[in-house]
């Protein structure tokens, strides 16, 4: 997977030791372990993240060089401190300062996913037979990066989080947001209630067949070829296997793993980016 490569982990982890706090070392006895290094334990995070193993084969990974409880004690040390989310907005920011963001065109839209260890934030997935699942539901612009997001429970319908995930975008990008493009499952009149108290008034719902009229002729989308762009990324972050089945008990965990793998996302469009512009 890319987000192993090495120019890729080397990107996001120059961006990301800079976030993390420094520690406190001192012990009262100076007989202490030696703490295990940032960088190691960022690799046993990113280790499970794409491929959704345990934490003790993480550790196995990495040849025992450190703890599976080091890597979950490290993983809530930089959770604490806010590390995940502000590695996302620098990378969204990034991405704005090169000139690629393009809110013109937004799109929405949900993906379920196992997790089969339940928790906060899970509950029965009618797509899965009722077996415990999780979603998240996001907005994209035009190029299918992320600017906002929520995670819930499977059970939860995607048009009740519509608010919650429009409030998630930044203020500053919220305001650039023109058009916002959503499929049939939002067509009602409380999205558009929510949308038009949030001055997001140009909207391209696609419409509900009206019940007992089978054959009743829709009105052409006023946009087509819009929506695929949140469809292609959920595609993306589905191919972490720790998004696919969700080991987590914890809501800010599953939430710390989505930031991390859309910074990702994120790095290999600026240096795709990178590679292509004529100035180095």
């Amino acid at each position: 997977m890319r987000a192993l490569t090495p120019e890729m982990v080397h990107h996001v982890w120059e961006k990301m030791r800079h976030l993390i706090p420094k520690p406190d070392d001192r012990h009262p006895l100076g007989c202490h372990r030696r703490r295990a290094p940032d960088v190691l334990c960022f690799w046993g995070i990113l280790v499970r993240l794409v491929t959704g193993c345990s934490w003790q084969d993480a550790e196995a990974t990495l040849q025992w060089q450190v703890s599976d409880t080091t890597l979950r004690a490290r993983r809530n040390e930089w959770l604490r401190a806010g590390v995940y989310d502000q590695l996302f907005q620098d990378a969204l920011a990034d991405y704005d300062r090169v000139g690629l963001l393009d809110l013109e065109h937004t799109a929405a839209d949900g993906s379920l996913h196992k997790a089969p260890c339940g928790g906060p934030g899970s509950g029965p997935n009618p797509c899965d037979r009722g077996k415990l699942g999780w979603k998240w539901l996001i907005i994209v612009d035009a190029t299918g990066v992320p600017i906002g997001w929520v995670i819930e429970g499977a059970n939860r319908q995607d048009s009740v989080l519509l608010a919650a995930t429009i409030d998630s975008v930044p203020a500053p990008l919220r305001e650039r947001i023109h058009w916002l493009h959503l499929d049939r499952g939002f067509d009602n009149g409380n999205v558009r209630a929510q949308l038009k108290e949030r001055k997001l008034s140009d909207q391209c719902i696609a419409r509900k067949r009206p019940r007992g009229e089978p054959d009743a002729v829709l009105p052409p989308p006023l946009f087509t070829g819009k929506r695929w762009p949140v469809e292609r990324t959920n595609s993306w972050l589905s191919n972490y296997g720790q998004m696919r089945r969700n080991t987590d008990r914890n809501p800010e965990h599953r939430h710390a793993q989505l930031a991390l793998a859309v910074t990702f996302l994120i790095a290999g469009k600026l240096i795709d980016h990178a590679k292509k512009s004529p100035i180095r």
